[in-house]
């Protein structure tokens, strides 16, 4: 999402970042530069206006601080801007107490409603501990009631389904089987419809006056750029949606909708979709997207990523052993695992400080993981806690076993005593929570480079200077 305009807002804030003045002329110019740069996300023409004219007011209206060079100044003024478009703050669900909250969701044909209710209930049950219950109101889409039924037994999460092919009386049944069943969260799938098609907004608007949902979603595809925006503001004109979700923003685009649709509706985003799998609905955190988009990272969120696949005792174990010199291929294994669990590698890559705006210099190629991965899996257990007992035959074995080369396992090896030893050398630096060598223990090697392919990716530069691909 948004890579091209990271791209153009690095280019931008790093000629200005080193200046030691920020002239009218320069404000102008980054001003002209930021506005092709959002209309080139397709951001809307108005909302990429009142952007530039926000930032150049207060760009001109600030005073520098002392030991703050102008440029760094300009760059904290673009970010506190975009975070105020972006919505200010991370708008959560209002779930109430004593009764079941209701949350409808709305949206065009192919936006990904039934999917995107899924993925609530999934989020509501697993993390903030309630019991929803799945409404399929959509009596007109072929298969949608069975889409929602196969999800929901997918998550243990009850279904109800249509009654009398009426929304309408759907939606009324469901939420008195919700009340009599004691779930604490009504989740209501409605069909999805052209906004200019009168008779179905009108069924949505009898829901709403019937229902009174606590919450009612707006799902907007980000693919479809400033068709959604459009369609946005006359969803909103007719039935007041409280808060949007984006899908598809691990696609091809532009990203744009993120930003127009909360200047022009006055919604907030609150989730967002990042791929088809139940789990891949997150809150939406306006700081750290404009964090991301000007190369800031998003620590916190990676830090979240972390936490949630990994135990604290796990890791405190892990970093004992690593301190110590322990960490043998079975560790190696386990690692590579936690990764593919976190997610795509780019995308973690994304939410290091510095990094996004270099990926394009990066060949990232998951396989790598996947190699690796099956040649330590075609070790023997004994093989993974004493690689040192790999010789010539047992290489070719494993080689077979995971079908790549001798070679590759040559390579891997290596490289794992390179990681061992890079480790010692930080754990006599203390870089281990404290937790040191033992008493006796040798001196520490100089610390190693480690090939970049250890990660799952190779440095395309490199490949550029020698004329041959990096092994």
């Amino acid at each position: 999402m948004l890579d091209a305009l990271q791209e153009r807002f690095d280019g931008i804030l790093r000629s200005l970042k080193g200046q030691a003045k920020i002239s009218g002329s320069n404000i102008e110019d980054a001003g002209r530069e930021i506005r092709r740069a959002l209309l080139e996300a397709d951001v809307s023409v108005q909302v990429a206006r009142s952007f530039v004219d926000r930032v150049s007011e207060e760009a001109r209206g600030a005073e520098v601080l002392k030991g703050v060079l102008p440029g760094q100044q300009f760059v904290k003024i673009v970010h506190d801007q975009l975070v105020e478009l972006l919505g200010g703050a991370n708008a959560p669900l209002n779930l109430i107490t004593g009764g079941p909250t209701v949350i409808m969701m709305v949206g065009l044909q192919g936006s990904g409603k039934t999917t995107s209710a899924a993925k609530l209930a999934k989020l509501l049950k697993g993390k903030m501990g309630r019991r929803p219950f799945l409404v399929a109101a959509d009596i007109y889409r072929p298969a949608a009631v069975e889409q929602l039924a196969v999800l929901g037994r997918d998550l243990g999460v009850p279904v109800f389904r249509p009654v009398d092919n009426d929304a309408l009386k759907t939606a009324r049944l469901g939420l008195a089987e919700a009340v009599a069943g004691r779930f604490d969260t009504v989740i209501l799938d409605t069909a999805g419809r052209l906004h200019i098609d009168d008779g179905m907004m009108q069924e949505l608007e009898r829901i709403r006056a019937e229902l009174n949902p606590h919450e009612i979603l707006f799902v907007a595809d980000a693919m479809i750029g400033q068709d959604a925006v459009r369609a946005a503001r006359e969803f909103h004109q007719r039935l007041a949606f409280t808060g949007v979700v984006l899908t598809k923003l691990d696609g091809d685009t532009r990203g744009g909708a993120a930003m127009s649709i909360r200047a022009v509706t006055g919604a907030p985003v609150k989730f967002t979709g990042m791929g088809e799998k139940l789990d891949a609905l997150e809150p939406f955190h306006p700081d750290r997207l404009a964090q991301r988009i000007l190369g800031m990272g998003d620590v916190v969120g990676l830090v979240e990523k972390v936490q949630e696949q990994v135990e604290r005792q796990d890791a405190e174990r892990m970093a004992s052993r690593m301190a110590r010199a322990e960490f043998d291929l079975e560790d190696f294994l386990s690692q590579l695992q936690m990764i593919k669990r976190l997610g795509p590698l780019e995308g973690l890559l994304k939410m290091i400080p510095g990094v996004g705006s270099k990926l394009k210099d990066l060949d990232l190629d998951s396989r790598h993981l996947v190699r690796t991965e099956a040649i330590i899996q075609s070790m023997t257990p004994r093989e993974r806690q004493q690689p040192a007992i790999i010789n010539g035959s047992r290489k070719a074995r494993i080689a077979r076993g995971s079908g790549v080369k001798e070679n590759d396992v040559g390579l891997l090896l290596h490289q794992y005593d390179q990681m061992k030893g890079m480790m010692k050398q930080m754990s006599g630096m203390g870089m281990f929570g404290g937790v040191g060598p033992r008493r006796g223990e040798a001196e520490a090697r100089p610390m190693p480079q480690v090939n970049a392919a250890s990660a799952g990716f190779s440095a395309k530069r490199a490949q550029k200077k020698t004329g041959k691909k990096k092994r």
